[in-house]
Order: structure tokens, then sequence, then C-alpha cells
């Protein structure tokens, strides 16, 4: 009964995550130190996988060398960006920028300094991935990271950029 119930609940938190909109809390550009809406760092009319990491977690700091060591090899395949957002907090700014510049990341990586998009997102724990479809909704949400686990999230990422 309690995994009958519990499978429920999980439903329903994925079904309500999948309708929601993309909340408009501010983020900070780790590049560029200019704040902007995190709804507005998904393009329109493409797939967008966003990692969400700190600078102390090393399964997200796995994940996304993983991710980003295929990314040209799957941008071959698909059509997709892929941006990455430390939920670090602020006084961590200058440390997540830096290892994001030292592992040469040559995609957007952005900052979350109060929590605030966490709490928008509902999520409690990093690595934290989600899938964003073409039309600017969420359509795959994952917390963790094992190895080879990319690789579900690039299937996903085919499916809807087709």
């Amino acid at each position: 009964m309690r995994k009958l119930l519990l499978a429920a609940v999980v439903l329903c938190f994925a079904f309500s995550l999948q309708a929601q909109e993309l909340p408009n809390t501010q983020i900070k550009d780790l590049k560029e130190g200019k704040k902007v809406a995190f709804k507005d760092i998904v393009e329109s009319g493409k797939v967008t996988v966003i990692s969400f990491w700190a600078t102390w977690c090393i399964p997200c700091k796995k994940e996304i060398k993983n991710i980003s060591q295929q990314l040209p090899a799957w941008k071959k395949e698909a059509d997709f960006n892929y941006i990455t957002i430390s939920i670090d907090e602020s006084r961590a700014e200058g440390i997540a920028r830096t290892y994001g510049i030292s592992q040469g990341w040559n995609f957007p990586f952005y900052i979350d300094p109060n929590s605030d998009l966490k709490r928008s997102l509902n999520f409690q724990n990093v690595p934290y991935t989600l899938v964003i479809d073409k039309a600017g909704k969420v359509a795959f949400a994952h917390t963790g990271y094992e190895e080879g686990g990319e690789q579900e999230v690039f299937k996903k990422v085919k499916e809807l950029a087709k």
C-alpha cells in the first residue's frame, strides 16, 4: 500500500512539474555578471538541458564533465542548448565562475545565489537536471547522478528535438 501511495505522489508531482510555467526568477550570468530572468535563458523553439550543481558536489561535477565531453557528438544528432546553474551561495560566486572557466565550459553558466530559483522549481538536492521542451515546458526532471545517467537525458533530448 505504501508503494502504491508513493507512486501516486510521484506521478502527481511529475505531472504538476511538467505543466509548470518557467519562473521569472532572477539568476546571475557568471560570464557576464548580469542578472537575467530564468525563463529568458531558455530559447523558444529549442530543447534545453539544464544541470543544477554546486562547487562542493562531486557527482554534479562528474555529470557536467561527462555531458560536456559528449556535447560535440550529441549536437550532431540533436539541436539543443545546454546550460548549468550553480546553487552556491553568493559568497561562492567567484569559485563557481573560476571553476567553469578552468573547465573550459563553452556553454552558458549561471548562479542562483539566494536559492530563489531552487525554491521556485521546488527541488531539494543536486545534481538536478531538467529538460525543457520546445514549448518551454519541463518535459523531464531527474535528481542525482550515476555514471552513464546522462545517456537517459540525451535519449529524452533526441525525442523532443525531432
